[in-house]
């Protein structure tokens, strides 16, 4: 329950609650949850004060104390958090500060009130694998009270609350999603100031990986070439390039693959299991070739790129070389069945013929291979042009009455009416939904283009992802990434966790189906509803998405206490 203490007051909420300084808190406390084991389970604790507070320290006593994390909910600014056309599905349309930023917290300086304002503490719990449990428990289904005490520097105690989390006797299994965020190493490398593929870029590539991949990506976007994304037309980005490229003459050239090779083996110890190769083609139309540098006579140039026909000769010579010798890169290294390929970014219906022609020289020597590409019109699936279409949930529904298989879908800033999305003026409810959405529909891969896009739209300049959250006024505040650059390395936005548990929620539904049958599943989710489930309807409150969850977590326990009897 609430608390006050000398005008201190603390509430328990749920990781879905968005809690804004001024506003009331409305949200109902939220005290209990259950998980599985193998699961990152959050919540948050708000608290507010008349009175300005520094070094308040937060203090976790719990058995899981060892698996538990607090960070403090930081507030970013959004100078455009929606488009003019809107839904009714929004916290707010207004320009403001938004609670997004986890800001990890100093065990020095602890975490503040300020007066009358409300604020929060995100605590994490990471449970272990069911083998491993936790040191002396027993591995059958236990509750646990995680308690929270606020002091001041003096000591003396604030506020408290305290939330009991049960643990399921089953672990979450592993994910099937392929997840792709389309990752930007030159965002990385611009940020931190360092160059592009020494070895403090590689140390900072990994760290931002390994965040990616706990987060539940296992498809990352490996810059064979630097990307040809968000690039003003005759504009370039800084050269991400992982495959050396030598012309020796005429026409001819060398390569090297030793980098793509470091590349592929950090993602593999990162916990990535596939490989997204960069669009071999530009964006919106495929008819130019992505920057490309050689070694030219003992100098570094960019020999193809906005001026490059894509259907010229010069062009389809250097894939008629490229691609075959990366195919026995691919192959030594047993990544046949790893690898995705594109031909070019969100074309359009009068991209047709291009397109189509783009696709036929890669294919001459990528036949076999996985190709997947962002479009939202059914006639480049029609005509044979796209292996696996990646249509906009808000475009899916030619694909679901075609029965595409595999069903993959993503969204972007375009997506804003109606569907699953994750801007900061959205409630966090609409992002998890997306887990609820991609089961019941059995869709194989998600897609999203912004990990940590920080820069200006189309790649102008570098902006500052903590004073700019909205590519300068291009897209709404949220869209282009997921985590901000902290000193240290990745910082995570509560968009980010939520977004895990929307994954989270997928695999829970695929054990109870693995228990108790699929239909005792979709029985689950749509349980009270008036109309089906579907990408642009769906309850869009917080208590019947949680309760949701709940519904599952018990019908896991009591399939495998039904088993566990016969």
């Amino acid at each position: 329950m609430s608390q006050q203490t000398q005008s201190f007051e603390t509430r328990c909420l749920s990781s879905l609650s968005k809690v804004f300084p001024q506003a009331e808190l409305h949200d109902t406390p939220f005290q209990t949850g259950t998980a599985l084991w193998n699961e990152v389970y959050s919540f948050q604790v708000a608290y507010r004060s008349d009175r300005l507070i520094k070094g308040i320290t937060v203090e976790l006593e719990s058995e899981l104390a060892p698996y538990a994390t607090i960070r403090a909910v930081g507030l970013s600014p959004a100078e455009m958090p929606a488009y003019a056309e809107t839904d009714s599905n929004y916290i707010t349309t207004e320009p403001g500060l938004f609670p997004d930023v986890l800001y990890p917290v100093i065990e020095s300086e602890g975490v503040r009130a300020l007066p009358n304002s409300w604020r929060a503490v995100w605590v994490t719990v990471k449970l272990p694998t069911m083998e491993a449990g936790l040191a002396g428990k027993s591995k059958t289904a236990s509750a646990y009270p995680i308690k929270l005490t606020f002091k001041e520097p003096a000591g003396e105690v604030l506020g408290q609350e305290e939330f009991r989390l049960d643990i399921v006797p089953a672990e979450l299994p592993e994910q099937k999603l392929i997840h792709t965020e389309w990752f930007h190493s030159d965002c990385i490398a611009s940020r931190y100031g360092v160059d592009i593929f020494s070895e403090a870029h590689w140390a900072l590539l990994e760290q931002y990986v390994r965040n990616a991949a706990d987060h539940g990506v296992n498809l990352l976007l490996t810059p064979l070439f630097t990307p040809p994304l968000d690039t003003a037309i005759g504009g370039e980005r800084p050269t991400v390039q992982l495959v050396g490229v030598e012309k020796t003459g005429d026409g001819e050239y060398r390569f090297s693959f030793e980098k793509l090779d470091r590349w592929i083996g950090m993602c593999r110890s990162a916990g990535i299991r596939y490989f997204e190769m960069s669009h071999l083609f530009t964006q919106w139309g495929a008819k130019h070739a992505p920057k490309i540098v050689a070694t030219v006579n003992g100098s570094e140039q960019r020999i193809f790129g906005w001026e490059t026909d894509a259907a010229g000769e010069e062009y389809a010579g250097f894939l008629n070389q490229f691609l075959p010798q990366l195919v026995t890169f691919i192959k030594d290294r047993g990544l046949q069945d790893a690898v995705y390929f594109h031909v070019s970014d969100e074309p359009h219906i009068d991209h047709l013929e291009q397109y189509k022609r783009a696709s036929e020289l890669l294919r001459r020597h990528l036949d076999g291979f996985k190709f997947i590409d962002a479009l939202s019109d059914y006639s480049f699936y029609e005509h044979g042009l796209v292996e696996i279409p990646v249509p906009s949930n808000d475009h899916i529904d030619p694909f679901l009455e075609g029965n595409t298989n595999p069903l993959w879908t993503y969204y972007c800033c375009g997506q804003f009416r109606e569907v699953s999305n994750r801007f900061f003026s959205m409630p966090s409810a609409r992002n998890r939904v997306l887990g609820l959405q991609l089961y019941k529909f059995d869709v194989e891969g998600f897609l999203h283009w912004g990990y940590n896009f920080w820069y200006s739209q189309y790649s102008t300049r570098v902006i500052d992802p903590f004073c700019v959250t909205d590519a300068v006024c291009a897209f709404p505040s949220g869209d282009a990434f997921v985590v901000y650059p902290g000193d240290d390395g990745p910082i995570d936005s509560l968009r980010w966790e939520v977004f895990r548990e929307a994954q989270q929620d997928q695999r829970a539904l695929e054990l109870l189906e693995s228990l108790a049958g699929r239909d005792k599943a979709l029985e689950l989710i749509e349980q009270g509803l008036t109309e089906p489930l579907h990408f642009k309807r769906y309850p869009s409150d917080m208590a019947w998405l949680l309760g949701v969850r709940e519904r599952i977590n018990a019908a896991i326990a009591e399939a495998l206490t039904a088993s566990a009897s016969q």
